[in-house]
C-alpha cells in the first residue's frame, strides 16, 4: 500500500510539474519557432518551384492547414471508427459551431475578445466532458448523448446568431469551410493543437488500444477505462476544432472516418491502418485542395468528395474481402 501510494504521488507530482512545462515548450514552439520554420520552408519551396501553387500566401497557409489536419484526424479517427463511435466527432463539430456563434457574439461586444475558435474550442470540450458524463449517468443508449449534442449545439449556435450576430460569410466560413482564407494565427493554433494530440496519443496509445479492443480486460488490467474514454472525446474536440474553418462544421467528421473507414478495408493491422490512413488523408487534402481551385467549387466538399473517392477505390481493389 505504501509503495503504492508513494507512486501515485510521483506520477500526481510529475503530472502537476510536467503539463505546465510542455504547454509553455508547446507556446514558444508555436511563437517563437514556428514562423521563421514556415517562412524558410516555403521560401526554399517557391524557390525550388517557381510557381503560384506553392508561391500563393494564402495557398501556402491553406496546405499547411491541411496537412495537419490530415494527420491529426485520422490518428484520432482510427479509434473512433474501431469503437463504432464514427457520428461523435458531428455531435462535437456542431457544440463547437455553438461556441463559434457565441465568440462572434462576444467579439461583436468586446471587440478585445473576438476569438471565436478560442470559444469553440471551449465549448466542444465542455460538451465532449458532459457527452461522457451523461453517458455514464443515464447509464443509456449511447447514442443518446450523442444525439442530444448534435441537435442542441447546432440549435445554441443558430438561437445566438438570430439573436445578435449577422450571418455573414465569417458564419458561413465555419460552416462550409474555407481552407484558401484561413489566417495564420489560425494555423498556429493548429500547430498547437497538432502538437498536443499527437503527443498525447504517442504517450498513451497502448491503453487507448486497450479499451478500443477489450474493455473488460482492460478493466482488470485497472487501466481507468472511463479516464482514457474522456481523454479520446476530448482530443476528438481539438481536432475538431482545428479542422472547422478548413471543412466547416457539417463536414468535419469526414475526415475522422473516411480516411479510416478506407484504410481499414486495405490492411488488417491497427498500426498500419493508422499510418495509411494518414496517408490517405493527405492525398484527399492535396487533391481537394488542386481540384477545388482549378474548377472553383467549395474545398472542403472537395476534399470530402476526394475522401469519398478514395474510400471507394478502397472497397472496389480490397485485397481483405
Amino acid at each position: 500500500m505504501a509503495a503504492g501510494a508513494t507512486r501515485s504521488h510521483r506520477e500526481l507530482t510529475a503530472l502537476v510539474v510536467g503539463v505546465p512545462l510542455v504547454l509553455l515548450a508547446c507556446a514558444g514552439f508555436i511563437f517563437w519557432v514556428f514562423p521563421p520554420l514556415y517562412n524558410l520552408f516555403w521560401g526554399a519551396t517557391c524557390g525550388v518551384v517557381d510557381t503560384w501553387l506553392v508561391c500563393s500566401g494564402f495557398l501556402q497557409r491553406g496546405f499547411t492547414a491541411g496537412v495537419l489536419i490530415g494527420i491529426t484526424a485520422p490518428v484520432v479517427g482510427a479509434y473512433l471508427v474501431n469503437r463504432q463511435m464514427a457520428l461523435i466527432g458531428e455531435a462535437l463539430a456542431h457544440t463547437a459551431f455553438g461556441g463559434v456563434a457565441i465568440g462572434l457574439f462576444v467579439g461583436a461586444a468586446v471587440p478585445r475578445f473576438d476569438y471565436p475558435l478560442v470559444f469553440a474550442l471551449i465549448a466542444a470540450a465542455v460538451g465532449a466532458l458532459g457527452m461522457q458524463y451523461v453517458a455514464v449517468k443515464t447509464d443509456g443508449y449511447a447514442d443518446v448523448p450523442i444525439a442530444i449534442m448534435l441537435t442542441g449545439g447546432f440549435a445554441v449556435g443558430i438561437a445566438v446568431i438570430s439573436y445578435g450576430v449577422v450571418f455573414s460569410a465569417t458564419v458561413e466560413s465555419y460552416l462550409f469551410g474555407d481552407i484558401l482564407f484561413v489566417p495564420f494565427e489560425n494555423v498556429q493554433l493548429m500547430v498547437g493543437l497538432t502538437l498536443i494530440v499527437a503527443g498525447t496519443v504517442a504517450l498513451t496509445h497502448k491503453q487507448l488500444l486497450f479499451i478500443t479492443f477489450d474493455r473488460e480486460a482492460a478493466r482488470l488490467a485497472r487501466i481507468n477505462v472511463w479516464f482514457y474514454d474522456t481523454l479520446l472525446i476530448v482530443l476528438t474536440a481539438l481536432v475538431v476544432v482545428a479542422a472547422m474553418q478548413i471543412l466547416g462544421a457539417i463536414l468535419v467528421a469526414g475526415m475522422l472516418v473516411i480516411p479510416v473507414a478506407a484504410a481499414m478495408q486495405l490492411t488488417s493491422s491497427f498500426n498500419h491502418g493508422m499510418l495509411l490512413s494518414v496517408l490517405l488523408g493527405q492525398v484527399a487534402i492535396f487533391g481537394g485542395i488542386f481540384l477545388s481551385y482549378y474548377w472553383n467549387v467549395a474545398t472542403g466538399a472537395m476534399i470530402i468528395l476526394v475522401a469519398i473517392a478514395v474510400y471507394i477505390g478502397a472497397v472496389i481493389g480490397d485485397p481483405l474481402g
